[in-house]
């Protein structure tokens, strides 16, 4: 029994101990387990009129003799023929850590059963127990799946970041194109979709340039496909407009809130409903429709759809939007037929007479009467924030003295509505990103000082006979929420969020034992390694993998599944 094992054993019967104060606990020490055997040998040996309490221990106990040493078992019946034994608590540790090697370091349930076919009294807390003080066993657990942002991040402005992300289609090719390229503004949530023939970064840059040029080009660039492919697409779009400046982000960000993750699902769906309405495969043509059913949908993050968010009013489909019935729609073929029916309607709302050019104002003896505030006029508004001469709206906007009406032009009256619903989408996500913090701190509460945590490492960080993560603590925690950590071996250089670990139950390092030596994960994971360590090796060769050229061959390896996709492979 190893050092480990020691520092677990005192601490397992340190917690057996404090169960034992509870009522129901069957935690039983060697001198009664001793007694019982006495108590059982005497009462069956004797002729003397037995009391209640002799019956109760025969009922419960028996012992059995085996080459002259005595065990406390469970009485044997027709419905009991196994012998099964008790436990007392000196010999539990031992038990316990023998049955687990022999299952190779099983879990819970693979321990209850194992246990289950010898002894009695050994319950699931006493195993749970052992089971978290194990170090193999937390080495081989697998981390908690990040899911939840640790801290999401708002912009108040548009344009401040846009995210890209490609959908492979190809599987299901329509002609040329093979992918479909996902662009997203992070406030607004507007999207843009574009059919693509490759993924090649001249290709998406090129079609990124047509977005930047109608709606302006964002602070930050942001791709899931990688930093290099994000550079690469914003070293084309400089060789092709030099005036532009633009920064990458952090490939799978988790302050992006994985939003375009989210917009890459709802674009499948709606796709794929789409092509079974119309009954086509055509999805490069659906994707133009798909694009305006998404920015016209109410988003549940900004609270308002992304069209609102963008332009400050709702999206229009000509009269489709319009107060006008359906079937007096099929009659209007002219803008005369228009002008026609526009003033006899008596209930037209404010949205919809902003948006109807010339029914604005109507003319009674020469003079002129707004149809939002009703009033009479011979000559035209004037607009309060411009001075610009209309005949038009009456707008309300914000002044000293609060809430009041203006009468604003349609320009003015547009940027400020577009002011507000961008200002609400603010609120949104702000209210979005209080209610993903509570659930993050709900899965992922806050680690102290010194508790012992578990760290993945990657697959390429480490051998395939290597544990899937390395045990480290935690030093200190920075001001903005990160963590340093430190382990045997040293400290790992860089920050961790709280999502990137998992505690453990139970204390395997001290803060006093780690190394002040900077060292990387990969090189933590190779220091524990019972081989050579990081040993991940695969090709992406496009021959036969006949020539020295190929990674695998030219390290003596034979090619797996994970290589090169399929391929009359030399070496296999």
């Amino acid at each position: 029994m190893n050092a480990s094992s020691l520092f677990a054993k005192e601490n397992f019967y340190h917690a057996i101990f404090m169960e034992k104060l509870k009522a129901n606990s069957c935690v039983l020490k060697q001198e009664k387990y001793l007694s019982l055997i006495d108590d059982v040998k005497r009462i069956k040996n004797t002729n003397i009129k037995k009391c209640s309490k002799d019956y109760r221990i025969l009922k419960r106990y028996d012992v059995l003799s085996i080459q002259g040493s005595e065990k406390l078992i469970k009485p044997l019946s027709a419905e009991n023929e196994e012998v099964k034994l008790f436990v007392f608590v000196e010999e539990l540790f031992d038990i316990l850590y023998s049955a687990h090697l022999s299952i190779g370091h099983g879990g819970r349930d693979r321990m209850i059963k194992e246990l289950k076919k010898r002894y009695t009294n050994i319950s699931q807390f006493q195993i749970t127990t052992f089971l978290n003080l194990c170090e193999s066993c937390q080495k081989k657990k697998s981390c908690e799946k990040k899911g939840i942002v640790v801290k999401p991040m708002i912009f108040s402005n548009f344009n401040s970041r846009c995210q890209v992300d490609l959908i492979d289609y190809q599987s299901q090719p329509d002609e040329n194109y093979k992918f479909l390229l996902v662009y997203q503004d992070h406030l607004t949530k507007f999207v843009v979709l574009k059919p693509l023939t490759s993924k090649r970064a001249e290709e998406v840059a090129y079609n990124i340039l047509d977005i930047f040029l109608l709606i302006g080009a964002p602070v930050i660039l942001q791709s899931d496909n990688g930093r290099e492919f994000c550079n690469a697409i914003i070293e084309n779009l400089k060789s092709m407009w030099p005036e532009l400046k633009i920064i990458h982000g952090k490939p799978r960000h988790s302050q992006s809130q994985g939003s375009v993750e989210r917009a890459n699902q709802d674009v499948e769906n709606m796709l794929t409903t789409w092509m079974a309405d119309n009954s086509t495969n055509k999805w490069s043509e659906g994707a133009r429709f798909v694009q305006m059913m998404k920015n016209r949908a109410y988003h549940s993050g900004i609270r308002r759809s992304p069209y609102e968010a963008m332009f400050g009013c709702s999206a229009r489909i000509g009269l489709s939007s319009s107060f006008i019935p359906h079937e007096v729609q099929e009659t209007i073929n002219t803008e005369e037929d228009l002008q026609n029916i526009c003033p006899q309607s008596q209930n037209i709302s404010e949205n919809e007479s902003q948006n109807i050019e010339q029914s604005e104002t109507q003319t009674f003896n020469n003079k002129f009467i707004c149809i939002v505030c009703s009033e009479e006029t011979t000559g035209a508004h004037t607009c309060k924030n411009c001075n610009m001469n209309v005949h038009i709206i009456c707008g309300v906007s914000q002044n000293d003295e609060g809430y009041g009406k203006k009468i604003l032009c349609t320009i003015c009256s547009n940027k400020l509505n577009q002011e507000k619903q961008r200002a609400g989408a603010i609120a949104g996500l702000e209210i979005q990103a209080k209610k993903m913090q509570m659930l993050c701190d709900s899965k992922h509460p806050k680690v102290e000082k010194g508790c012992t945590v578990r760290v993945k490492v990657p697959d390429v960080d480490r051998a395939k006979t290597d544990s899937r993560v390395i045990l480290a603590v935690i030093l200190y925690v920075t001001d903005d929420g990160f963590y340093k950590l430190g382990t045997k071996s040293g400290i790992l250089k860089q920050l961790y969020s709280r999502s990137q670990f998992s505690p453990c139950k139970e204390k395997f390092i001290n803060i006093d034992e780690i190394p002040q030596d900077e060292i990387s994960l990969r090189q933590a994971a190779t220091s524990q390694s019972f081989g050579t360590g990081q040993g991940y090796l695969k090709c992406n060769c496009n021959s036969k993998c006949s020539t020295r050229m190929c990674t695998c061959r030219k390290n003596n390896l034979l090619c797996n599944s994970k290589c090169h996709k399929s391929l009359n492979c030399a070496n296999k």
